[in-house]
């Protein structure tokens, strides 16, 4: 018999609940009027979202055009 086997257990608990914000949030930027997901934790929607350039840790950027 192996003896080398892996055998796993689901959690115990409960999964912690999703944090929320307020359900009636609308997006900052002037002039839009999307409402907000209450799980968004950013105040504009995605349209109007800042952009945000990932982390490349010593890859070398690829421009997609």
């Amino acid at each position: 018999m192996n003896d080398n086997v892996l055998r796993g257990r689901r959690p115990d608990g409960a999964a912690r609940a999703p944090q929320t914000y307020s359900t009636q949030r609308t997006c900052a930027h002037d002039g839009c009027t999307t409402t907000l997901s209450r799980y968004n934790r950013r105040e504009f929607c995605y349209a109007h979202a800042p952009v945000k350039y990932p982390r490349l840790r010593g890859r070398v950027a690829q421009n997609h055009a």
